[in-house]
C-alpha cells in the first residue's frame, strides 16, 4: 500500500489529506501524470495550438460576427463599384492593379512576368489608382 497525498492531486484540498491506496493505483497515477507532462512538452516543443471548433460552429461564431442585410447588400455594391472601376481602366494598367491587390503579387514579380522595368509597373499603379480614383469620385 502505498500513502499519497489528496492535496497534490487536487487543488480545491487547502490542507493535507493523506490516504493510502494500492499500489497498483499510485503506479497507474504516477505513469498517467508522467505522460501527462511528456504529452503537454510535446505540444509545447511543437507549438500546439488548440482550437475550440468541433466542427458545431463554435469558433467560428465567436470570430466571424454575422453580418446584417444592409452591411451584406453595402459590400456587395461597393465590390460592384470597385470591379466597374477597374474595368473602366485601360488594360495593362487593371491587370497590373489586379496582379498587386487582388492576387498579392509584388511589384517586381509582375515586372519579371511582364519582361519590363519594376518602375513601369509601380507607375502604372499608381495611374491607375489615381485614374480608379477619379472614376469612383464621378460615379459617386
Amino acid at each position: 500500500m502505498t500513502i499519497i497525498n489528496l492535496r497534490d492531486i487536487y487543488p480545491f484540498y487547502t490542507s493535507d489529506c493523506l490516504i493510502e491506496v494500492p499500489d497498483e493505483v499510485a503506479a497507474a497515477m504516477a505513469e498517467f501524470d508522467r505522460k501527462e507532462a511528456a504529452y503537454r512538452l510535446r505540444t509545447y516543443r511543437h507549438r500546439a495550438y488548440y482550437s475550440l471548433d468541433r466542427d458545431d460552429g463554435i469558433e467560428h461564431e465567436a470570430v466571424f460576427v454575422a453580418l446584417s442585410p444592409h452591411e451584406i447588400y453595402e459590400r456587395k455594391v461597393t465590390m460592384q463599384e470597385l470591379h466597374a472601376a477597374i474595368a473602366s481602366l485601360p488594360d495593362k494598367q487593371a491587370k497590373r492593379i489586379y496582379a498587386h491587390f487582388i492576387l498579392g503579387m509584388s511589384k517586381s514579380d509582375i515586372a519579371r512576368a511582364e519582361g519590363v522595368n519594376e518602375k513601369v509597373v509601380r507607375l502604372a499603379i499608381e495611374r491607375g489608382l489615381r485614374n480608379m480614383e477619379k472614376y469612383l469620385k464621378n460615379v459617386l
